[in-house]
């Protein structure tokens, strides 16, 4: 990929840098700071309310529609995370839900 003047732009080397800062953060009060400052307003809506469906589908109790009510999503947005949560080999959704559950036992 290229940038302004042609300057090559490794996006690999840019998300690992980013994973990396997001990993230096030790509290909840220093996660909102970086992502305030990261992310638009409406990105970080998004990515609450993308969270927030995935937590709900893996409630298990409420169809598609009534997560899309609820939520406020489109129900493309609920069956996008519902695949990311169940199909696709990253898994991302289910570490994360799966470490969150463990640290509120």
């Amino acid at each position: 990929m290229t940038g302004q003047g042609d300057v090559r732009i490794d996006v690999a080397d840019d998300v690992n840098a980013l994973c990396r800062a997001l990993l230096t953060l030790r509290t909840e009060a220093e996660m909102r700071r970086f992502l305030r400052d990261l992310t638009t307003p409406g990105e970080m809506q998004a990515l609450a309310e993308r969270w927030r469906v995935a937590r709900m589908l893996d409630e298990g109790a409420k169809s598609y529609r009534e997560i899309s009510a609820e939520a406020g999503v489109s129900t493309t947005t609920v069956t996008r995370v519902a695949r990311f949560l169940t199909q696709e080999d990253h898994q991302g959704y289910r570490l994360v839900l799966d470490r969150t559950r463990e640290t509120e036992a």
